[in-house]
């Protein structure tokens, strides 16, 4: 069940889904209002009282995503989930641009919608903006800050551009790139929000390329004892016993299971640059 203080708007014009997608969050528990326009959505933010909004893309006054950027300039705590059957990488960039916190594709299941709420309503309201430095069907490019809520959001938002691949795909793409997110946020941006991670997604005929360049230093793979990567290949556990030693927790197998997940994995000699790539069949 929702904290019983959680309220939600649902903008969208269609009746029937705006009163379908009301029901399931009534009956989480959730108290919700409903907008049929931009304009009525605006009214009801600004008389206050509202937590998160659900807003679809199209709408008859003006652009849903048009929308969320008033919104967030005239209400900044608001939360914003986007809905649209739209999944073309203009739109996902748009919805970055004017600060969305979570993208729904339509057709969605009553459960996705729950769940896509409820993880934005227990994130920090505070966003920090990612910038868009391409846009392009086949090629994308973001600057993202060195914050693991940044990652999460920009995790689940690529995601929705992988949508057509087989599941199998998606999976091992997304696990490899989320574990190198993060060792770049985390070890390279240091977790510092003022850092930037540069983020390339490129779409080819037969494969996906993905490009992360982190702002620190790098690395050395024999400076890595407590990661299993790197090391002698007929000793594969011997990191095992340097991460007890160092007091760390079991782990160490990220860049070696991420490097069995995609079919090519380069690092640039400085070790804070990397590329992966998966070939589609």
């Amino acid at each position: 069940m929702s904290e019983p203080s959680k309220s939600i708007l649902v903008v969208d014009d269609d009746r029937a889904l705006r009163e379908l997608v009301g029901t399931v969050l009534e009956r989480a528990g959730y108290k919700v209002g409903a907008a049929a326009s931009a304009g009525e959505a605006m009214e009801m933010i600004l008389a206050g009282g509202y937590d998160l909004a659900v807003v679809d893309v199209q709408l008859p006054d003006v652009s849903g995503l048009e929308l969320v950027g008033r919104l967030r300039a005239r209400s900044p705590d608001l939360r914003v989930v986007i809905m649209t059957g739209d999944t073309a990488p203009e739109t996902l960039m748009k919805a970055f641009a004017e600060r969305a916190d979570r993208y729904l594709t339509k057709p969605f299941e009553p459960r996705a919608l729950l769940e896509t709420v409820a993880r934005v309503l227990s994130a920090h309201p505070t966003q920090l903006p990612i910038e868009v430095l391409s846009a392009k069907p086949d090629w994308v490019e973001l600057l993202v800050p060195c914050d693991r809520a940044a990652a999460e959001r920009i995790q689940a938002f690529l995601a929705h551009l992988d949508a057509g691949l087989p599941e199998e795909v998606r999976d091992a793409v997304g696990r490899a790139f989320h574990e190198l997110l993060m060792n770049a946020i985390e070890w390279g941006g240091n977790l510092d929000p003022a850092r930037k991670v540069r983020i390339s997604y490129l779409r080819l005929q037969r494969m996906l390329l993905y490009r992360i360049a982190d702002p620190g230093s790098g690395f050395r793979f024999e400076d890595l004892p407590h990661a299993a990567v790197g090391q002698d290949p007929s000793r594969p556990m011997a990191h095992v016993s340097v991460r007890e030693a160092m007091g760390m927790r079991a782990g160490g197998f990220g860049l070696a299971l991420t490097r069995a997940l995609v079919d090519e994995l380069i690092f640039n000699e400085a070790h804070n640059e990397v590329v992966f790539v998966k070939y589609l069949e």
